[in-house]
């Protein structure tokens, strides 16, 4: 059967091939042209950037990457916090021989962009938060922690996750699937350790975006419940040259139920001057 919607033609079954770089990081490699390292978040793979490895490959040097102990990335060692996963990226940019990169990450790819930038940000030449949180409110801080705490012994939530990042509309049908499938085959030490940076990690880099100097966008959906648009403001109203942009009508995964709109806006934040040294 021939897929219903371009959404599902470039998403029907992705499966890109991968490199492994002398840091144990798997990734995948698309064009030409300035570096743009592409960062998923927990439980994901690279392949959730497949929109964006298609279309942006076509005028950019696209690395996605697995995150450690996701994919065929090796992981980091259990509890590992996201100062880590920053320093794993520093590592895998030296692997690649990477001086300076653009950089997106999104959900918790994009806290350890957001620790990139503030921890070397020479290498960085503009850097991207797609749903990203910032300084969690009490309620959902304590939500988030609890149910890091949970995951080694009640194992992976597969609901939760896909019930707060879709609707239940025909648009996001397949990417709802896949969603469902790579949260499947995680491994659950590898995603304790992910899930317990990312719900630990969200004040760790938050004020150091006064000193960011290269162009950053903040983007998140107008339905995304965690990684909400008042956290994008908050980021945005803090980062000197910043722009914020939010997609009505979408939750959590906005890269993958609006990749054109996704798309344009990237296209539009790597076309921004770097300031002047």
């Amino acid at each position: 059967m021939a897929p219903s919607s371009p959404l599902e033609a470039v998403f029907e079954a992705p499966v890109f091939e991968r490199r492994i770089a002398s840091n144990g990081a798997a990734y995948h490699e698309r064009g030409e042209g300035e570096p743009l390292v592409l960062i998923h978040g927990v439980g994901m793979r690279l392949e959730a950037w497949a929109p964006q490895i298609e279309a942006l490959g076509a005028t950019h040097r696209v690395i996605a990457v697995d995150m450690p102990g996701h994919g065929k990335s090796a992981p980091l060692p259990h509890g590992s916090d996201l100062p880590a996963f920053v320093g794993w990226l520093a590592t895998f940019l030296d692997a690649l021989s990477l001086d300076r990169v653009n950089v997106a990450g999104h959900s918790m790819g994009a806290l350890v962009s957001g620790g990139a930038v503030a921890t070397y940000p020479d290498r960085i030449r503009r850097v991207a938060l797609l749903n990203g949180v910032f300084c969690r409110e009490k309620p959902a801080k304590k939500a988030v922690l609890a149910r890091a705490a949970s995951i080694l012994s009640e194992g992976i939530d597969i609901d939760g996750p896909v019930q707060r990042w879709f609707d239940d509309g025909d648009a996001s049908r397949n990417a709802r699937a896949l969603t469902r499938a790579w949260l499947s085959a995680m491994d659950v030490k590898s995603y304790a350790t992910a899930y317990g940076a990312f719900a630990g990690g969200d004040a760790t880099y938050a004020y150091e975006w006064p000193k960011v100097k290269c162009p950053s966008l903040f983007l998140t959906g107008s339905g995304d419940p965690n990684s909400t648009p008042e956290m994008a403001r908050q980021m945005a109203a803090l980062t000197p040259g910043s722009v914020v942009r939010i997609i009505q009508g979408h939750r959590h995964m906005v890269n993958l139920t609006a990749p054109e709109a996704v798309n344009a806006l990237m296209r539009e934040w790597l076309a921004t001057p770097e300031p002047a040294a």
